[in-house]
Parts: C-alpha cells; structure tokens; sequence
C-alpha cells in the first residue's frame, strides 16, 4: 500500500485545522502557508473533506473551515477514505482479477494487511496527532547560516522567546 501525496496532505490540512480552529474558522490561505500546501489543492481536498461531513465551511470576512465534529471524532481512516485515497494493498484493488482474470496467490495476505492498516489508522484521531505536536507557543531559535557580505555589521545571537 502506498499512501499518496493527496491522503498525505489532507491527514496534515485537518491536523491544522484541528491546532488551529479554536479561535474560529482557519482559513485555506492560513493552512496552505503553515503547512507548504497548493492553496487550490488544498480547495480541492477541502471540497471533498466538507462533503464527507468532516468539516464546515463558513463564508464571508472572518471565514474559513471548522471541525465538523470533536477532534476525537475524526480518525486518520475517516480523513484519507474521505478525499478518496484507496487503504488498499492488493495489485487488484480487491476484485480478485489481478492474475489472468483469477484470484493470485497472495490476495489474501494483501487483504489481511488492508484489515490492519484500517484498523490502526481508524484507531487514530485528530485529536491524538495534535497532543504530538509541539506547543504552538515555544520559540524555536533558528541559526542563519548564510555568509554577511564583507564589511557588514555583525548582528547579536538572536534570544529565544
């Protein structure tokens, strides 16, 4: 099983918006800076995500997107079937058609491994990930490494917060 760039993505966009969305609506814009994101990629999963019930859009100035439900409400599982990303590790996609039109030999090993994968990530909620996040109040001391040009004023070691 290979999870793409698009289950990826949403499972990190709703983690944001989870850390984020206490004080209101989280904007697309907001998301996509933090994160690194495509805005329009990010419409398009949002798109998705909202008419899998697992946000709400609010419109207008102060607008955005909201947890539809708790945190620890939504797993991981909800959020990648919502965005149409396959849990699914056989060649076949589960049809049974992937050796001459007939079942393979491994398609059940495959199976099985698809019933773990769903059953980890359906045990896996938002709310979980964010408590892995660090403090979004903790100063992180960043060191510029790039050469002043010559002559330049040297700046104080920058203080953490």
């Amino acid at each position: 099983m290979r999870l793409t760039t698009k289950g990826r993505f949403a499972v990190t966009a709703m983690i944001d918006v989870a850390m984020y969305g206490g004080n209101g609506p989280v904007t697309l814009a907001a998301v996509s800076a933090r994160q690194r994101i495509s805005l329009s990629y990010l419409e398009q999963l949002f798109g998705k995500l909202r008419r899998s019930g697992l946000v709400d859009s609010v419109r207008g100035p102060g607008g955005g997107y909201n947890l539809a439900k708790a945190s620890d409400q939504i797993s991981v599982a909800d959020v990648i079937l919502a965005v149409d990303e396959p849990i699914d590790a056989t060649q076949c996609g589960g049809r049974e058609n992937c050796h001459d039109d007939h079942r393979c030999m491994t398609h059940d090993l495959w199976t099985s491994l698809n019933d773990h994968i769903f059953a980890f990530l359906s045990g896996v909620t938002l709310a979980q990930l964010v408590r892995q996040q660090p403090q979004r109040g903790e100063t992180t001391v960043l060191q510029d490494h790039r050469r002043a040009p010559a002559g330049a004023p040297k700046e104080p070691a920058p203080e953490a917060v």
